[in-house]
């Protein structure tokens, strides 16, 4: 039965939604679906009967990157939709999920409502569920969506491996999902996604016009000690990596209480060997990262980290090794995607504003190939990347209607196209 106030299309994308949900689905209400492991792949296989069922044509490229082809013009290039399907190992139903079932419902109606009006518009449609966007299993994440625009090599993602050895090409082999294409060519790109944050829900806003993604800088750390008997040596002696990592990691949080609600840090993966009981720790690998949406404050925590390393090192009598992995500064998107989103907003009656995002998304690696807009919706007190992640049906399906109205302006040519960009001037 269709709920007051809504279509039966609104009906069908929250069953849908419902049933993406049951794959990984965990006993606290979350998903676990790491990429390539088999509740991804059981849910790859439901959204590719999904998509056929609908007349789209589902192929994989060479990096496991799910398409569904709706070709309206022979030869023209894509308007590519979507978002990713992977989580990580507990995580909510919303992170990335809406937003390749969102592009599923959206290209279609988007189509439709082209096909009723006679419009003759002259680019193809495409749903993209992006291949281990999360990177929890494998390194690094958004991994799908930079070998498609050329800033990752795809040699280099196909030998990634997870921690029990498997490489990315092991682990997609079997699966059917690995295509002998780049995939197909794009002219624009869309993604919605939950905002992971709280500023619309504590504004009372239902849309989100990303404008740009904060500055970041990313570590990849190790501390080198000494072996020992962690009962019998004496503690003056000890050169324990553990406490060096641990001292590190209070570090990088008094960093981002130094600039409140500017810069955030985090230490979010961390290995201990020989991780004995009854053994000082010899190493410690760690990942660390500082994000901000002010590039000066960034530049001043830069420098207080490695003040803070030099300090440690001394203190706990262990070597640090701080290697930068990536960096970026404040990266926006095109003006005119924004625009273009925020007049299908007011035109639609939904409260906008414009946003930036903290969490990196495939968008981002999109941006730097063609123009492309982000949208978010509202998250429950802004939680993610955790069980309880939520976000209210009325704001899903209002996200909907927006991407559907945006499909259609890039579908017709509403943006110039700038054509792809040289994969060689990408940044890295």
């Amino acid at each position: 039965m269709t709920a007051p106030g809504r279509t039966a299309a609104d009906t069908r994308f929250l069953e849908d939604f419902r049933a993406m949900s049951a794959f990984g689905a965990t006993p606290s209400g979350g998903v676990d679906r790491q990429a390539a492991t088999e509740p991804d792949n059981a849910q790859r296989r439901w959204l590719a009967g999904l998509l056929e069922e609908a007349g789209l044509r589902v192929v994989y490229d060479r990096i496991g990157n799910q398409f569904g082809l709706l070709e309206r013009v022979p030869g023209a290039p894509y308007v590519v939709v979507g978002s990713h399907m992977d989580s990580q190992p507990t995580a909510g139903r919303y992170d990335g999920a809406y937003g390749v079932l969102a592009a599923a419902h959206a290209v279609l109606r988007a189509a439709e409502r082209d096909a009723a009006e006679g419009a003759e518009p002259p680019y193809n449609l495409a749903v993209v569920n992006w291949f281990n966007e999360e990177g929890s299993r494998f390194t690094p994440s958004m991994m799908g969506s930079a070998v498609y625009t050329g800033r990752l090599p795809l040699e280099t993602a196909l030998a990634s491996r997870d921690r029990a050895g498997t490489t990315v090409a092991q682990a997609l082999a079997p699966t059917g999902f690995l295509g002998d294409t780049d995939g197909p060519e794009a002219v624009f790109c869309a993604e919605i996604h939950v905002e992971q944050g709280r500023v619309l829900e504590n504004t009372g806003t239902t849309i989100g016009l990303v404008e740009a993604c904060w500055a970041a800088r990313k570590y990849r750390v190790t501390v080198r000690g000494d072996q020992a008997h962690s009962g019998a040596t004496v503690m003056e002696d000890r050169r324990d990596a553990l406490l060096g990592a641990s001292l590190l990691v209070v570090a990088a949080r008094e960093l981002a209480d130094r600039f409140p609600g500017v810069l955030h840090t985090a230490v979010g993966s961390m290995d201990v060997y020989p991780n004995s009981p009854v053994t000082v720790a010899s190493r410690a690998e760690l990942l660390l990262d500082l994000r901000s949406h002010d590039e000066a404050v960034l530049a001043e925590a830069d420098r207080l980290l490695a003040q803070e390393v030099a300090r440690i090192e001394g203190t706990a009598r262990v070597e640090i090794d701080l290697d930068l992995s990536h960096a970026w500064g404040i990266d926006r998107y095109q003006p005119e995607g924004v625009e273009l989103a925020r007049g299908a907003a007011e035109r639609l009656g939904l409260s906008h504003r414009g946003i930036l995002t903290v969490a990196g998304h495939d968008s981002i690696n999109m941006k730097e190939r063609v123009p492309t807009v982000m949208l978010f919706v509202p998250s429950v007190e802004g939680v993610s990347h955790n069980e309880g992640e939520y976000t209210q049906d009325d704001d899903m399906l209002a996200g909907l209607d927006l991407l559907t109205d945006v499909v259609r302006g890039l579908g017709s040519g509403a943006l110039p196209s700038t054509g792809v960009h040289d994969p060689a001037a990408v940044r890295a």
